[in-house]
C-alpha cells in the first residue's frame, strides 16, 4: 500500500513528483459518485440568506466580485463540471488542483476519438488532439493527486472519463480498479458517431454498464450528439428524448440506479436565435419525461466560436434555463474547441461563471414560476412529447433500434415526423468489429464479480433459485470471484501496473526538461504546459480582418513572440477595424529572485478606517492642479459612489479642475485641513512632478508643512519619484479610496507620534 501522503498547504505548489512516488502501490480511497451534501438547504452566508446553495468549501478562490461582500463564496447546488486534458496529465493535476478551488468537483478527462476504436486498454502516454489515450497510470496519478485536493479544499471530487468504442469493457474495468466516480457510456454514441458495429456495441455496453454498478459509478450519456451533429439541431429534440430513453431503460435493466443515470441534456440553439423560447419547452419537457432521472446540463458547442465573451453569454443563459428547470450536473465548456488550446484560465472562468451566475439567480423559483397551464410554453412541451412518442412508436414498428438506424432515422434534421434524408445510417451486420458476439454455452462459468449475464454463479453474495430473481444465498457472501481467491475488484493486488513504455514522451523526461522551473525561482508564462511560454494578445487594428490577422502576425514576430497564431479575429466595422487576438510563445525565463519587488503595502480594514475617523474627524481638500481639466481619477478617490474617502466618513472638500497650487494651500489653511490631494495627469516635460514640488514648497512658505499631509496621484504618477518631490506619497494607476484612506490614517498617527 502507498505511503499517507501529506496534507497539502495551500501556499505549497503540488509535487509531482511526490505523487508519481510509490504510484504502482497506490490505492484508492473510495469508489462511487458523490453529490454535494446539504444541496438546497437554506443557510446564511456572511450577510445573506440562501435558499439552493450547497456546503461551502473549506478553502476557495472567491469571486472577484466577492470582497465587497466579505469574500463570501456561496458554492451552486448542482455539481460543477469542467472538462481537462492537455496530453501532458502532469500539468492537468495542477489545473484540477486551480478549478477545485474555484468550485470544481466532476473533473472530466476527454479521450480521444481514436481510443474509442481501439480493442484494449494502451499503456503509454502519446499526447492526443481533442482528448488524450487513458492510461492506467494517468488514472492512477490524478487519483491519488485528487485525494490531496479534495481534503484541501474540504469536498469530495468526482474524476471522470468516458467507456466508449470497442475497448469499453476494458476501460470500464480500468476505472473501477481505480477509483474513477463517473463516465459516459451510451452504446449508441458508438453506433452512430464511430460506427461500432450495434450488436457488438449494445452487447459491449451491458458489460461495461455492469461493471460501472458494481463501483457505484454515475453515467452520463450521449444524446446530446445528436443536436450538435444534425444540420438543424433545433429540429432533433425529439430523436433527443427517444436517445435518451432507450439508454436510461437500458441502464435499468442491467441494474444501474436511476439516481447514478444522468441525461446530457443540451440547449439546442444559441443567440442570435431567439434561444429561450426554443430551449426552455425542450428543458421543460425533458425533466417532465425523465423525472427519476439526473439531468446533466451542458452547453451545445456546435455553435462555439472562438470569441470567450460569446461563450460566456451563452453559457450564462443556459444556466438561467438550469436555474429555472433543475441541473443535478452543471457542465461548463469553455471556447477550447473554438481556439484549440486548453488553457487554465477557460477552467476557471467556466466554473466561476457557474458559480456566478448560480449565486445570482439564487431564491429566483420562489419568485418566478414557468406558466405550464397554458400558453405557447404549454403548447411546446406538449409537442415536443406527442412527437417523442410517435419517433418511438414508428421505431418500434421498423423492428426495432438497428433496423431503424440502417434506415437513417437518427440525426436527421427533420423535425419529426419530417425527414430530410440526412439521417446517420449504419448497418446491422456492418461497422468496426461485426461478428465478434457469440452466444454463451449453457455450462458457461466465468468466476469474476460484476459479470453480465448468466455465468452459473451467484454475483454479490446472491444466486438464482431458477425463478429468475436473486435471492441471499448461502456460502456465497463473497461472490463468484472467490472461487479465484478474489478478482482485481476484491483484490487490487492482483493489478498488473505497468508503466510507460516510451522512452522518450514519458512523464519524467517532461519533468526533467521543467526542473529548472519547478525547483527555482524561475518561470515563464504558460497556459496549458509547465513553462510553455503561451501568452495571449489582444489588439486593435484599423483594418480589414484580413490585412488585420497578417497585421497581427508579423507585430507578434517584432514583438520576438514565436509561433505566432491568430487565434481570435471579429471586425468591429468593416472600414474601421479589426480585434485580433494573438498567442505566441516568449521564450525568456525570469528570474524573481532578481527582481526588485517592494513589499506589499498595507491596507486598513474599512471597519478601522472608519472607527478612527469616527473618533477623530479628518478634513481634505482636493482639486486637479495647473492646467488639467481631468476629473474622473480624483472623484472616483474621493465620492461615495465609488468607495472613495466620503464612504469612510473623510470630509472632502473638492475645489474642481485647473486648480492653482496656490488656492489649493489657501483653501486647506482656511478650512484647517489635515491633507491636500492634488491631481495631475498631464506630463509633459514633468510638469506632474513640478507640481508636486512646487506645492511642498508652498506648504513651507506659509508654514503648515509640518502638520500637513500631501498627496498626489495620477496615472503618470510614480510613488517613488513623487516623494522626491517633497510630497508624503504619490498614487498612480489603480488607486482606490481604500489605499489612499489607508495612509491618511497612518501618516495622521505617525505626525502625532502614536
Amino acid at each position: 500500500m502507498s505511503k499517507e501522503q501529506r496534507p497539502l498547504q495551500p501556499n505549497e505548489k503540488l509535487d509531482i513528483d511526490r505523487i508519481l512516488e510509490g504510484l504502482e502501490d497506490y490505492r484508492p480511497r473510495r469508489r462511487g459518485w458523490t453529490w454535494r451534501p446539504g444541496r438546497g438547504e437554506p443557510r446564511r452566508i456572511g450577510d445573506f440568506e440562501y435558499f439552493e446553495t450547497s456546503e461551502s468549501l473549506a478553502q476557495s478562490t472567491p469571486l472577484p466580485g466577492a470582497h465587497y461582500f466579505h469574500d463570501i463564496d456561496p458554492q451552486p447546488g448542482p455539481v460543477v463540471t469542467t472538462e481537462i486534458a492537455s496530453g501532458r496529465f502532469e500539468d492537468d493535476i495542477r489545473r484540477m488542483r486551480m478549478a477545485a478551488w474555484h468550485g470544481a468537483d466532476h473533473l472530466m478527462v476527454i479521450r480521444t476519438a481514436g481510443q474509442s476504436h481501439m480493442d484494449g486498454l494502451i499503456e503509454g502516454t502519446p499526447q492526443g488532439v481533442g482528448g488524450v489515450p487513458i492510461t492506467r497510470k494517468q488514472v492512477r496519478a490524478q487519483r491519488k493527486a485528487l485525494d490531496l485536493i479534495e481534503d484541501e479544499v474540504g469536498r469530495p471530487i468526482n474524476y471522470h472519463s468516458y467507456v466508449s468504442g470497442v475497448s469499453g469493457p476494458e476501460i470500464a474495468v480500468m476505472f473501477a480498479e481505480e477509483g474513477v466516480n463517473g463516465a459516459h457510456q451510451d452504446p449508441q454514441y458508438n453506433v452512430l458517431y464511430r460506427n461500432v458495429n450495434m450488436v457488438r456495441s449494445f452487447v459491449d455496453a451491458a458489460a461495461a454498464k455492469k461493471i460501472m454498478v458494481w463501483a457505484d459509478m454515475a453515467q452520463i450519456d450521449g444524446a446530446h450528439n445528436a443536436n450538435a451533429t444534425a444540420r438543424e439541431a433545433w429540429k432533433v429534440m425529439p430523436e433527443l428524448m427517444v436517445q435518451h430513453g432507450i439508454n436510461a431503460m437500458f441502464s435499468v435493466k442491467v441494474g444501474m440506479k436511476k439516481e447514478n443515470i444522468c441525461l446530457s441534456t443540451v440547449p439546442p440553439t444559441a443567440p442570435p436565435a431567439p434561444c429561450m423560447r426554443m430551449d426552455l419547452p425542450y428543458a421543460v419537457a425533458l425533466r417532465e419525461l425523465f423525472r427519476e432521472y439526473k439531468m446533466r446540463a451542458q452547453q451545445n458547442t456546435k455553435y462555439m466560436t472562438s470569441s470567450a465573451r460569446e461563450a460566456t453569454v451563452t453559457h450564462t443563459l443556459n444556466l438561467l434555463i438550469s436555474e429555472l428547470t433543475s441541473a443535478d450536473i452543471q457542465s461548463t465548456i469553455t471556447p477550447d474547441e473554438g481556439r484549440n488550446v486548453p488553457w487554465h484560465i477557460y477552467n476557471v472562468e467556466g466554473s466561476d461563471t457557474a458559480k456566478q451566475a448560480f449565486a445570482g439567480m439564487d431564491g429566483l423559483k420562489e419568485m418566478v414560476t414557468l406558466r405550464r397551464s397554458d400558453g405557447p410554453l404549454a403548447d411546446k412541451v406538449r409537442e415536443l412529447k406527442e412527437r417523442a412518442v410517435l419517433f418511438l412508436e414508428e421505431m418500434l414498428q421498423s423492428g426495432g433500434y438497428f433496423q431503424s438506424v440502417e434506415q437513417g432515422f437518427f440525426v436527421d434534421s427533420g423535425l419529426y415526423p419530417e425527414r430530410n434524408g440526412d439521417g446517420i445510417a449504419r448497418k446491422i451486420d456492418g461497422g468496426v468489429s461485426p461478428g465478434e458476439i457469440y452466444e454463451r454455452d449453457e455450462d458457461y462459468m466465468a468466476p469474476v464479480t460484476a459479470h453480465f449475464g448468466y455465468n452459473n454463479l451467484a454475483q454479490y453474495g446472491l444466486e438464482d433459485n431458477g425463478d429468475g430473481n436473486e435471492n441471499p444465498g448461502k456460502g456465497s457472501e463473497k461472490g463468484p470471484a472467490s472461487l479465484i481467491g478474489g478478482s482485481t475488484f476484491e483484490n487490487p493486488d492482483k493489478i498488473v501496473f505497468i508503466d510507460e513504455l516510451d522512452e522518450e514522451d514519458n512523464v519524467h523526461r517532461r519533468l526533467e526538461k521543467t526542473a529548472n522551473l519547478r525547483n527555482s525561482s524561475k518561470i515563464k508564462p504558460e497556459m496549458e504546459w509547465q513553462g510553455d511560454g503561451i501568452v495571449l494578445l489582444t489588439l486593435f487594428l484599423p483594418t480589414d480582418k484580413r490585412t488585420a490577422e497578417f497585421s497581427g502576425l508579423e507585430i507578434g514576430r517584432r514583438m520576438g513572440l514565436e509561433d505566432v497564431e491568430v487565434i481570435h479575429s471579429e471586425i468591429m466595422q468593416p472600414a474601421e477595424g479589426t480585434r485580433i487576438e494573438l498567442k505566441g510563445r516568449f521564450n525568456q525565463v525570469i528570474d524573481t529572485a532578481k527582481l526588485e519587488i517592494p513589499p506589499a503595502p498595507e491596507i486598513l480594514s474599512e471597519e478601522e478606517i472608519r472607527a478612527e475617523i469616527k473618533s477623530t474627524p479628518l478634513k481634505v481638500v482636493a482639486g486637479t492642479v495647473g492646467n488639467d481639466e481631468h476629473s474622473v481619477g480624483l472623484r472616483e478617490v474621493i465620492d461615495i459612489k465609488h468607495g472613495g474617502l466620503e464612504g469612510f466618513g473623510i470630509q472632502c472638500h473638492y475645489l474642481g479642475t485647473s486648480v492653482p497650487l496656490e488656492k489649493l494651500v489657501d483653501a486647506a489653511i482656511e478650512l484647517e485641513a489635515d491633507a491636500i490631494l492634488a491631481s495631475t495627469i498631464i506630463s509633459h516635460y514633468d510638469v506632474h512632478y513640478q507640481h508636486m514640488k512646487r506645492l511642498h514648497e508652498l506648504c513651507v512658505e506659509k508654514g503648515i508643512r509640518d502638520r500637513i499631509i500631501l498627496i498626489s496621484g495620477g496615472t503618470q504618477v510614480s510613488p517613488e519619484m513623487a516623494v522626491e518631490q517633497g510630497v508624503d506619497a504619490g498614487f498612480g494607476r489603480g488607486t482606490k479610496g481604500i489605499h489612499v484612506a489607508t495612509f491618511l490614517v497612518k501618516r495622521r498617527r505617525e505626525i502625532r507620534g502614536e
